[in-house]
């Protein structure tokens, strides 16, 4: 197993005036660069959990969109400007290609990305994702799980910004109406994970559907496990499992 750095190492990346938090806990060159992005949107990091899985078979770093914890309040907030400023950091890290992964809506910001660039893309981990879908069907049955089951949140290092979430959000609703959308999806072909959480209140159609047109993606449903993956043991090392076999064939 390859050393790891104990601490965290962070970059605040400069970019159109606007500084972007980025850090990684492991080790310079352990394995291939994957970036993962947090949810919301409007949320600070929390993977660390995750980056932890698999920190030792690839350098995993974690980014936090502009408005977001560390990173500086410059909107705008879109999806476009996101998906910039990803580009802007690994170019800012030095990397020619990295694999790119997210949770929830962070998930989606990767795909948009991968979409953006499929030419420096190794691979995309989308974990608990929603889709590309505006469906009230699936609103309502969100809504719903919400409202008779609830859900546990993650230690957040600085609350979620609700501008960035209003404006991500309406700004994904345009971006998911791309007339070639679908046929840029089918054509991506470049590895892609799909993980979904069993007892997640978010219905998982909209990723089993993604992953059925994707033509090199792999789907998985992760037993017993809520939106939060790792927030409870047995489903955190299945999730691990998971990640470590779908990133081992990448070194």
């Amino acid at each position: 197993m390859n050393r790891r750095v104990i601490g965290l190492r962070e970059r605040r990346i400069d970019v159109a005036g606007a500084k972007l938090w980025t850090g990684s806990d492991s080790d310079p060159g352990c394995g291939p660069p994957l970036m993962l992005c947090p949810g919301g949107p409007g949320c600070c990091d929390y993977l660390g959990p995750m980056a932890g899985m698999v920190g030792d078979i690839a350098e995993a770093w974690r980014f936090e969109q502009r408005g977001c914890g560390r990173s500086d309040p410059d909107p705008p907030y879109d999806v476009e400007t996101a998906v910039a400023d990803l580009e802007a950091v690994r170019v800012g890290l030095r990397f020619d290609h990295w694999a790119i992964g997210g949770h929830s809506w962070g998930a989606n910001l990767a795909l948009a990305w991968t979409l953006a660039h499929p030419d420096r893309a190794r691979a995309v981990v989308y974990v608990a994702g929603n889709g590309l879908q505006n469906d009230r069907s699936w609103s309502a049955a969100y809504h719903q799980a919400l409202e008779e089951r609830g859900e546990r949140q993650p230690d957040y290092r600085t609350p979620p910004n609700m501008d960035v979430n209003e404006v991500g959000n309406r700004s994904w609703r345009r971006f998911i109406q791309q007339s070639d959308l679908w046929r840029r999806i089918a054509e991506l072909d470049v590895p892609v994970l799909v993980v979904m959480a069993e007892n997640d209140i978010r219905p998982d159609w909209p990723a089993r559907q993604l992953a059925a047109t994707l033509p090199n993606a792999r789907f998985e449903v992760v037993k017993e496990a809520e939106h939060w993956i790792w927030s409870s043991p047995g489903p955190a090392a299945a999730l691990r499992d998971v990640l470590r076999d779908f990133l081992s064939t990448l070194s």
